[in-house]
């Protein structure tokens, strides 16, 4: 399920997003503030981050800031909302990193098409957010994986950590890294199971000649090679 980080000080505000992102098949983590976001985004990779301008003690720009300039987080995608209506603003927040930008107040609807175009230029998804890699697609909504109509079995932690790899297609990953992005928190986090799972994933793949996009990169972790790459 995709998961979306919504930092924003006003709860009926996060009540009303809340509730169209449950509609929409998304779940939400929420702030208040930025400390807030900040121990969230300790825990757990969200798929895209909605951040309120104007926030108490520090505004959303400042945390936008820092996540752009972490080498592990800069990839996030960035919503930016806010009353400020005024062109600067607006153009201060694209610069310093954000994807997209919606101003108070604005409609569910409105809210949940920009989510999604931004998630598939992020993710590099198709119109109804599917994945490729060939003629494999993983269906996030349904929750599928499938090659040529042919259901694909994987087991959950596969499946993330396909998903995610396929989302970030050509970018390396240390094995703490995926352990931070693929799995949940409450699982066991030993460096040795993101190998296993990835021989795992490899295996179920390689019925359909695909095992060999998943790259070993010696020394540093694992990418996703949409061309096909060696595994060595």
């Amino acid at each position: 399920m995709t998961s979306i980080l919504f930092v924003e000080d006003e709860a009926p505000i996060r009540d009303m997003v809340r509730f169209a992102l449950s509609r929409a098949g998304m779940e939400m983590l929420d702030a208040a503030d930025t400390l807030q976001a900040e121990s969230l985004l300790r825990a757990r990779r969200p798929d895209l981050i909605l951040l309120d301008w104007m926030l108490p003690e520090e505004s959303g720009i400042e945390l936008l800031r820092r996540l752009r300039s972490d080498s592990e987080r800069r990839d996030t995608p960035v919503i930016m909302l806010t009353a400020m209506a005024g062109e600067e603003q607006k153009v201060q927040g694209l610069e310093v990193g954000a994807d997209d930008y919606i101003t108070k107040p604005f409609s569910p609807p409105e809210l949940i098409a920009r989510i999604k175009a931004v998630l598939r230029r992020a993710t590099g998804s198709d119109e109804a957010g599917l994945l490729h890699l060939g003629e494999l697609v993983l269906d996030p909504a349904a929750h599928q994986v499938r090659w040529r109509d042919r259901p694909v079995a994987l087991g959950p932690t596969e499946y993330r950590l396909l998903r995610f790899l396929l989302s970030h297609p050509g970018r390396v990953y240390s094995r703490g890294q995926l352990l931070d992005y693929a799995w949940p928190p409450h699982e066991a986090r030993e460096e040795r199971t993101v190998d296993v799972s990835i021989r795992r994933l490899r295996k179920a793949l390689a019925p359909f000649g695909l095992d060999r996009h998943i790259d070993t990169v010696r020394g540093t972790g694992y990418r996703l090679d949409p061309g096909g790459g060696s595994r060595a």
